[in-house]
């Protein structure tokens, strides 16, 4: 495996390679079993494997983690070597952004949900994948369906901007006892950890009414809230997968989710009916 650190590396790298499939997986760092699901899933799919590590700061409101973000590069580039990654790419912020920049402007859908709470994050978000995919230029790019508002818009971006790119939605990767994986869980003490299952037990509560033929959304999202009934609830919604609210659940067509907080944890998960 070979760390590039900056453009010109990877310019040059990418040159090198002429008709061989490569998948792309872009992460922030801090490594942990759903990353490497998308990983060996890309390994499996493709000749060349490239994997970027760079915690972008523009998808960060004032305020929000990014300089408490977890930050593993040791570890990180042990599990890439381990996954057989051809190309780790790591660059400093000041590699990928210019003082003044050309802005990504996120349609209206990135304002709900995710971006109600955070307006300007998608911006941040489509602003460095598609940098991201300008340097890489991949065959498929991998990313998880945990983050489900995001893998959206990233899909209509590719679509919008007529990129050559497949998109692969990979699912949720869990814990032993349900929690979705994410880099924030280590934020949470014991007792919050315990209580953080009730996350994803309100989605299997969905699943089973879902299963008995129960699609009223508002009977769903009322059975979600019992289960979690002591927690900070953010949010609870049912969306079709434009991000469009519906009152009946459609199969094949329905997305819930649901946000939820612990002090200052947001720990997001969902389930794709």
């Amino acid at each position: 495996m070979k760390i590039l650190k900056t453009i010109e590396e990877l310019k040059q790298i990418r040159k090198t390679i002429k008709k061989d499939k490569i998948g792309f997986v872009p992460t922030m760092g801090a490594l942990h079993d759903g990353h490497i699901s998308l990983i060996k899933r890309a390994r499996e799919e493709n000749k060349i494997v490239i994997v970027s590590i760079f915690l972008n700061p523009t998808q960060f409101l004032p305020g929000e983690d990014l300089d408490n973000y977890p930050k593993k590069d040791a570890a990180d580039i042990k599990i890439c070597e381990m996954c057989k990654v051809d190309y780790l790419f790591m660059p400093e912020s000041s590699t990928m952004y210019e003082k003044e920049e050309v802005l990504i402007k996120a349609p209206n859908k990135s304002y709900i949900l995710e971006g109600a709470s955070r307006p300007g994050h998608f911006d941040g978000v489509l602003q460095v994948v598609l940098k991201l995919f300008n340097l890489t230029r991949p065959t498929n790019a991998y990313f998880g369906k945990k983050d489900a508002q995001q893998l959206s818009l990233i899909q209509q971006m590719v679509r919008n901007l007529f990129l050559d790119i497949n998109i692969i939605p990979c699912d949720i990767v869990r814990e032993k006892d349900g929690l979705a994986l994410s880099s924030r869980n280590v934020y949470l003490n014991k007792e919050q950890r315990v209580q953080a299952l009730k996350i994803s037990k309100s989605l299997t509560k969905a699943g089973q009414l879902i299963g008995k033929k129960e699609f009223d959304v508002k009977t769903i999202k009322n059975a979600m809230k019992e289960v979690m009934c002591d927690l900070d609830i953010e949010y609870i919604e049912v969306v079709n997968k434009n991000f469009e609210p519906i009152n009946t659940v459609e199969l094949k067509n329905t997305i819930i989710l649901v946000v939820a907080r612990f002090n200052s944890t947001r720990l997001l998960d969902n389930l794709w009916v």
